[in-house]
Formats: C-alpha cells, sequence, structure tokens
C-alpha cells in the first residue's frame, strides 16, 4: 500500500492528477447510451451526483456532450476507443492515434476530469479474431499519443470479460485462454506492468449462478452468505462469496504469466433487476441486494480486498446507470439500470457507501429465483414494424428443419394469413429448436416472451419449457 500512496502522492502534484487513495476506492458507475428514452447527458450528471452519490463514471465512446456535461464536476471519468477503429490505430502510423487523443481527450482537460481510456470493450471475446493481434499495439500507440501530448497521467487498458480464462476453478487454477495466453495477454500484461496501469475486468456473479443455481448458492452468489464457505485446496484460502472467486481466479492467471502485482480494477459488475420468463433471479430484490453489498465490500475502510489479496483496494463501476430499452439479446440485458429511464430510483442505492441501510424501503421478494416451470412461447412485440417484421419472418423461417411448413397453404397454422400470426408461430418455432444452441427469443427488439399459449384451433404452437 506504501508505493500505492508514494505514487498517489506524486500524481497529485502532476498536471493532470489521479486523485487520492480515498478516491480510489469509490464507486462509479457505467454510462450506456443505448436507450430511446434517456435523460440529456446534463440530466444524467446531476442524477449521477445527487441520486447515486457516484464519484466515478465510464462511458463507452467519448460522446461530447456527455464530457462537456462532465466538466466541473468531482467525477473522474473513464472514455473509450471504440471496438472498430482498434485495427486502423494499430496498422496505420502514428499521427492516426495522435489525432483520436486530440480531438477527444485534449478539448475537455482538465475541467473533465479523464482519468482512464479503455481501447475497445470485451474484444478478446469477441468471435472476429482479426482484432486480437491489434489489441496491444493500439493500446501501446494511444499510450504515447497520451504522453506526447501531456496527458501521461490517463490510464490505458481494455476491458476483458471473464471468458478470457480457460480455468477459473479452483481460483488458484485460474489460466488464461490458451489461444490468447502468450500471443496477446502476456504482452497486454507487460505493457499494463510497464504503465503501471490496470487489468480491468467484467465480473458478473450472476451469469455462472444463473447457469448452475443447483450447484452455486444463491446467497453466495449475493455476497449475502454468512455460512457457505470453500475452500481452496492448493492455497487453502477461504471463500465466502463468488466474486472473491472470480477475481482471485484472474489474479492467479497473471501470476502464472508472471505478473503478480498488477492491480485489477471492475469494469463491470452488477445484477439484472428484470428479464425474460426463462431467466431466473433476474428480480429487484437480487439487484439491491447484490449491488448494495458490493458498494459495501469495495467502500469499506481499511480496504478488505480478496482472499489472495487481502487489503488491496478495489475501484469499481457498477453497470448501469439506467435500463436501456435497446440492447440487445436477452431481457436481462435491457434490466442493468440503478435508475429509470424517467431518473426514478429501481431501488435505493448510495455509491458513496454511506446510507445505512436500515433506511432503505423493504423490497419486494423475488418470484423467479426458481426456474419457470409452465411452457413459454415466442411471439411478435405488441409495437412491431411491418416491414422489419416480415424480415425477421423470413430470417426465422429460414433456419432449422421444417421450421414453418406448419403456416404454409392448406397446413394447420396457415390461417388467419396475416403478418403477425405468422410471426408468432416462427418465431416461437425457431425458439424452440435453437434455444438450446443459444438462439434467443429477441429478433431485434421484435419479438417476446409469453406464458399465454398462442395456440390456435388444431394449431398447436412449439413452446419451450425450462
Amino acid at each position: 500500500m506504501g508505493l500505492v500512496v508514494a505514487h498517489l502522492l506524486l500524481a497529485s502534484v502532476m498536471f493532470f492528477s489521479i486523485g487520492s487513495a480515498e478516491m480510489s476506492s469509490k464507486v462509479g458507475v457505467c454510462y450506456g447510451q443505448l436507450g430511446n428514452n434517456l435523460p440529456s447527458p446534463q440530466e444524467s450528471v446531476e442524477l449521477m451526483i445527487k441520486s447515486l452519490k457516484a464519484t466515478r463514471v465510464k462511458i463507452y465512446d467519448a460522446n461530447p456532450k456527455i464530457l462537456k456535461a462532465l466538466k466541473n464536476t468531482d467525477i473522474q471519468v473513464s472514455i473509450m476507443v471504440p471496438n472498430e477503429i482498434i485495427n486502423n490505430i494499430s496498422l496505420s502510423s502514428q499521427s492516426l492515434s495522435d489525432q483520436w487523443v486530440r480531438t477527444n481527450v485534449l478539448p475537455y482537460l482538465p475541467g473533465t476530469k479523464i482519468r482512464y481510456l479503455l481501447v475497445g470493450n470485451e474484444i478478446l471475446s469477441l468471435p472476429d479474431k482479426s482484432i486480437w493481434p491489434n489489441l496491444v499495439p493500439a493500446m501501446r500507440k494511444i499510450r504515447k499519443s497520451l504522453k506526447t501530448l501531456g496527458a501521461r497521467k490517463i490510464k490505458v487498458g481494455t476491458p476483458s470479460a471473464m471468458d478470457v480464462l480457460q480455468s477459473s476453478f479452483p481460483p488458484s487454477n485460474g489460466t488464461f485462454r490458451s489461444d490468447i495466453s502468450e500471443s496477446v495477454m502476456r504482452p497486454m500484461l507487460h505493457f499494463l506492468n510497464r504503465t503501471k496501469s490496470f487489468f480491468f475486468v467484467d465480473a458478473y456473479t450472476f451469469f455462472p449462478w444463473s447457469s448452475d443455481p443447483k450447484n452455486i448458492h444463491l446467497d453466495y452468489a449475493l455476497l449475502e452468505s454468512t455460512n457457505i464457505t470453500y475452500t481452496d485446496p492448493v492455497t487453502k484460502l477461504t471463500y465466502t462469496n463468488l466474486f472473491d472467486q472470480m477475481l482471485d481466479a484472474v489474479v492467479f492467471a497473471m501470476k502464472r504469466l508472471g505478473y503478480p502485482d498488477i492491480r485489477i480494477f471492475i469494469a463491470e459488475t452488477g445484477w439484472p433487476n428484470g428479464g425474460d420468463y426463462d431467466q431466473i433471479g433476474a428480480n429487484i430484490y437480487n439487484a439491491a441486494t447484490y449491488n448494495r453489498n458490493i458498494v459495501k465490500k469495495l467502500t469499506a475502510k481499511p480496504a478488505i480486498g480478496t482472499p489472495a489479496r487481502p487489503g488491496w483496494v478495489l475501484p469499481s463501476f457498477i453497470f448501469a446507470l439506467y435500463n436501456e430499452n435497446q440492447k440487445p439479446g436477452p431481457g436481462t440485458e435491457r434490466h442493468f439500470g440503478l435508475l429509470y429511464p424517467n431518473g426514478s430510483h429501481v431501488y435505493e442505492i448510495d455509491l458513496s457507501g454511506n446510507a445505512p441501510e436500515q433506511e432503505y424501503e423493504p423490497l419486494p421478494k423475488p418470484t423467479n429465483n426458481e426456474p419457470y416451470k409452465g411452457k413459454i412461447w415466442c411471439v411478435a412485440a405488441k409495437v412491431a414494424n411491418t416491414t422489419a417484421l416480415s424480415s425477421a419472418l423470413s430470417y426465422a423461417c429460414s433456419q432449422g428443419n421444417k421450421t414453418c411448413d406448419p403456416i404454409q397453404p392448406g397446413k394447420p397454422c396457415s390461417k388467419p394469413d396475416s403478418l403477425v400470426w405468422k410471426a408468432n408461430y416462427a418465431f416461437s418455432s425457431y425458439w424452440s429448436q435453437f434455444r438450446k444452441l443459444g438462439g434467443t427469443c429477441y429478433f431485434n427488439g421484435l419479438a417476446a416472451q409469453t406464458i399465454k399459449d398462442p395456440s390456435h384451433g388444431s394449431c398447436k404452437f412449439p413452446s419451450v419449457t425450462l
């Protein structure tokens, strides 16, 4: 801890300081913008400060309106280089990186406290592997631009999902994937270590728990457990929650490559406050419980750290500021917000960790902590664009084995002859065939799950049973 404090004291006298040790333990929020009903940047910044007591914010671009709204606040800011330009930055001359920094960073300093610059988002989880070898070179170029242009105190990193690990259990067996370990992770860790930056990781206990609720206790995932522990057979370290297990798996993976001391920054964590019928545990009660417990853990003084790193500060961002209605994917993706788009709390939370929990209003009891036991269908959403719906219908019918045969002329489900009826059948048929292979009931927002059987007469719709 002494080295960290010394580093911070040194940085405080530089032109762009990185803040105090106390500040580093504060919890921030991720400000996503994938919604068509979200408040303005100015209103959003006010909500961060007044409603959430946030002292950090992470955005997924370098949005000028947001960066201007953050000017002259005490909020530390993390901005992002878009995935789409990483290859160009890596393969082009230094001037392209310099230009990006001149355009997206320098105009806002020092009034807007940009402290972190993330290159891409979960690049190593993307199916397009062509970008992987260009990630670290792009990070180096961005770092060089910041140094050359006088913003050297901004830390450069990149967020990684937990799937960068090939093994995470037990934590002591943490190992990076073989397809990236030597080619990407080793040079990345060398860069992070040399520049005294962080390993930014997106760590969600919801996903491992919801995929294996029989073997992982919910309270262990919610940091709510009082009597459930796991002892690593190699290190003999004892864990009281899944979050610590996940982080220490990353710690040991870094150590395995020769970098035992790189600091971890929680780039995203959180729990969904709602979701689809086939998504267990996504509710307000669990979301509030998890995020409140995370805030309590991460803002504790002295710092708690993890079993492998006791006392280490874990700076963090909770995902997300709002429920974002245009995020693709399962329903949970649109229900991670701390706030509704109208600015009201989904549940009470204070990111400073100062609010006594006994002052919070009672939470609604969860109703979906067990899998739904009935049948579920996938039908067209109530508000659906006709042209887009027709395209989605064509896509669903082109997939799988005889997905849409029953709605062909003369077949049992051919009547009524309406686009919505045919889409209802096609979506249900597609989903019932492909759900176990990763297919979703979404279709770019044109579909929704229902537990009301849409079958009619002799036409029986395929369904999903959990």
